[in-house]
């Protein structure tokens, strides 16, 4: 453990960061008293958990001079998970193009009365999703934070002890083939998943999880040529009551799956009808891996409490609506660990709650807090019934909305649209409700109304 001189410190235990529920988001201002703690060693931080947000973590708190140890309990292990990553992030984790098992470029959408539409129209011909596979993508980032100079330990952490007072350490306890460990550290980065041990050791609050549900079938030749470059999306009440159905390709067969959040004790139920609605294209496939885990719904109420932060799946990070997980997780990671880095000065000073909530966690809610709650209300709005799905399968149709879509997805920046053609897609939006009875006349009444006025 670093050796520490020390003044005065304040470690404020009131958490930062709100639940989410307001409808518009105010950055609290933080008010930080200057730190005048300086450590006569590096400051030394623990990542708990080694997926793709504990693993960046890890990579950008080594590089940055932090002495960092990484827990994984299983390093072979997958997490079920679609797998796909949207193109900007292949050069922003300079993620290699021989991990990619396919590179979709066509993608299909079919609503509960089997209409489908075709959502990759307005890919242009460099663009892409790729999809991977979850225990390949891990382990690279695993590995690369270890050439960084993380030290990788493979165990399960079975309890953390808090500082006994605001100068003391954290202490990881752990068991390593078999054998009890422990470990003294500064800060801890919680990256451990949905049901993290490091959020419960903070008091930082539960959340809704949904759970994910999927089987790996092996198909015949001329049926994985099928989904060579094809990835689809099935919706419907039989499949899922409140999200969406997956056939992801993979290196040598497709990921089927689905997920839930308010009907988990029927997760079976709706895994067997993804099966039967696809059935006629999966016939002669083999399951070679079954997996479920569980995903969160929203953000926990607390994501930074003292020197520790979440991070990924145990901060929250997935996003509503499409149910995207690994970029957030992967970026999360990363600017929690720059934001330790700058606020200890390369590993010489100490760092306090304040300074993780300014530099990382209002880092963060800045740059995405409006994407979360836009796809948020987006999925109250079609996926809570057949009629919904159905509005939504059509507007996808449309090759504005699915240019405006891609362009958001891919890129991870808001599209620039054409301000008559958004005029059109919210009409065209309003029409698909109104002619699914989701919403009444008056509606696109009083949208006409509010149009003419500014006009």
């Amino acid at each position: 453990m670093a050796a520490h001189t020390v003044t005065s410190v304040h470690h404020p235990l009131q958490s930062l960061t709100q639940t989410f529920k307001a409808k518009t988001f105010k950055p609290q201002n933080i008010k930080c008293k200057p730190t005048s703690i300086v450590i006569s060693s590096k400051l030394r931080a623990a990542v708990i958990g080694g997926g793709p947000a504990g693993s960046s973590a890890a990579e950008a708190l080594a590089s940055g001079g932090i002495e960092t140890y990484i827990f994984e309990r299983s390093p072979e292990a997958a997490k079920p998970c679609g797998g796909a990553i949207p193109l900007c992030m292949l050069d922003e984790f300079s993620i290699p193009s021989h991990l990619i098992d396919r590179k979709v470029t066509q993608m299909k959408i079919i609503s509960p009365s089997n209409l489908t539409v075709d959502f990759g129209k307005t890919l242009k011909s460099h663009e892409f999703i790729s999809m991977l596979r979850r225990e390949v993508l891990d382990n690279f980032l695993r590995l690369r934070a270890k050439e960084k100079g993380a030290t990788l330990i493979k165990a399960l952490v079975t309890n953390i002890e808090l500082p006994l007072s605001e100068k003391s350490p954290y202490i990881i306890h752990y068991i390593s083939n078999n054998t009890h460990g422990s470990l003294t550290v500064d800060v801890i980065v919680g990256a451990d998943g949905a049901n993290s041990k490091v959020a419960k050791s903070i008091k930082a609050g539960n959340y809704a999880c949904a759970i994910a549900f999927q089987e790996r079938i092996q198909l015949p030749e001329d049926k994985m040529k099928y989904y060579e470059n094809l990835a689809e999306m099935y919706v419907g009440d039989d499949v899922s009551p409140d999200f969406y159905a997956w056939v992801f390709p993979k290196c040598d067969h497709v990921a089927v799956g689905t997920g839930t959040v308010c009907s988990k004790q029927n997760i079976k139920q709706f895994q067997g009808a993804i099966r039967n609605r696809v059935k006629p294209k999966i016939e002669g496939g083999k399951i070679i891996k079954v997996e479920a885990h569980p995903i969160p719904e929203h953000p926990r109420p607390t994501r930074v409490r003292g020197r520790v932060a979440l991070v990924g799946d145990a901060a929250g990070y997935v996003t509503k609506c499409s149910g995207e997980g690994i970029y957030f997780a992967a970026k999360s990671g990363r600017m929690c660990g720059e934001a330790i880095v700058r606020a200890s000065e390369n590993g010489k000073k100490m760092i306090d709650e304040a300074d993780l909530k300014r530099e990382y966690l209002r880092k963060w809610d800045d740059e995405f807090f409006c994407t979360f709650k836009f796809l948020d209300i987006l999925q109250k709005v079609f996926y809570g019934s057949n009629a919904g799905r159905e509005a939504l399968v059509e507007l996808c149709g449309k090759e504005y909305v699915q240019r405006m879509t891609f362009e958001s997805y891919l890129y991870k920046k808001i599209a620039k649209g054409n301000p008559l053609e958004d005029v059109k897609m919210a009409m065209n939006t309003i029409g698909s409700l109104i002619r699914c009875n989701i919403v009444g006349k008056e509606m696109v009444d009083a949208f006409d109304r509010k149009m003419l006025l500014k006009l």
